[in-house]
């Protein structure tokens, strides 16, 4: 990996993503006991982060492959991503999805052009289901945490951050499948080395949390979580940067997250998803470590469903 290859990643996908905000709360950094600088991935194009990774994996792809389209296994945000690049690229996209993920996140997938095949609610049946129709179809199997293209094109969201706050003592973003982690981790040890890497996890899917401490890759019990995007595990492309070069990885509980949540919609008067907002409870539980540090948060999305709060 080299700044390089990086800065051609920003380059490649500039056309297909906005440039988020940074933005800071006078409030919320009394609150926290640290300067806060929180990269609004919500403001993203369809609403979260995941929209770089998929753009530059599609656009990563020869034009051969792109005749076949894309296939992708989502519960939400990757899907509707890979679903509105493909669009914008001009590429078919097949979005395999659980049955039971959120109404809002298919409805969303439908309206940028994405086809869903719905499945089962287990990795296998998604797995499954993704390999079936990549053989029938010929598409290009994308992965939503687990690609290096992925994992690039998430590198650019801390790479605008830096760019705006070079003097940032630690990046702190959620974990679940890995993908932002390891992509902010690889963009902090490219331009800024000295800046510390944290993950933030829910304690009821704390995987990546025992990862680190085992030095392989964990698997969840359960997935009792409000935080949805975060159910998924590590991978092996992920995991071996995440664990070279990540500093801790911070557990929250449901109900932290849930009041980091409010906060930020209270306070800061824009609308984050509650995986989104484990980044800043983990900021908020653990107080003395980040006093009087500049912090960048990285704000991973704001697709919420709005007919199931949890607060009101």
């Amino acid at each position: 990996m080299n700044k390089e290859l990086l800065i051609q990643t920003h380059q490649r996908i500039k056309p297909f993503i906005h440039k988020t905000p940074v933005l800071t709360s006078q409030l919320l950094d009394e609150i926290a006991g640290c300067n806060g600088f929180f990269k609004c991935e919500n403001f993203q194009r369809m609403g979260a982060f995941k929209m770089r990774g998929a753009a530059n994996a599609i656009l990563s792809l020869s034009d051969e492959e792109r005749k076949g389209g894309v296939v992708t296994h989502s519960s939400g945000n990757f899907a509707q991503a890979v679903s509105l690049a493909a669009k914008k690229i001009g590429v078919k996209a097949y979005i395999v999805m659980p049955e039971n993920a959120p109404q809002a996140k298919k409805n969303g997938v439908k309206t940028y052009g994405g086809k869903i095949i719905e499945c089962e609610s287990t990795a296998e049946a998604r797995e499954f289901t993704a390999n079936k129709i990549q053989k029938e179809t010929k598409a290009s199997f994308l992965h939503p945490s687990n690609q290096d293209e992925v994992i690039y094109g998430n590198a650019t969201a801390a790479m605008e951050l830096l760019e705006e706050q070079p003097n940032l003592d630690v990046i702190i973003t959620p974990v679940g499948g890995g993908g932002l982690l390891a992509g902010t981790a690889l963009a902090v040890n490219q331009f800024t080395p000295n800046c510390k890497i944290i993950g933030a996890e829910p304690k009821e899917v704390d995987d990546a949390y025992r990862s680190l401490k085992s030095g392989k890759i964990e698997k969840n019990e359960s997935a009792n979580t409000i935080a949805d995007g975060l159910k998924t595990y590590l991978g092996d492309r992920n995991f071996p940067i995440i664990k070279a070069l990540v500093n801790k990885i911070i557990r929250v509980e449901e109900q932290e997250i849930k009041e980091a949540m409010q906060l930020i919609w209270e306070r800061m008067k824009i609308v984050v998803e509650p995986s989104s907002a484990v980044a800043f409870a983990a900021v908020l539980k653990n107080k003395e470590e980040f006093k009087n540090k500049n912090v960048g948060i990285i704000i991973s999305g704001g697709n919420v469903d709005l007919t199931n709060l949890p607060f009101g």
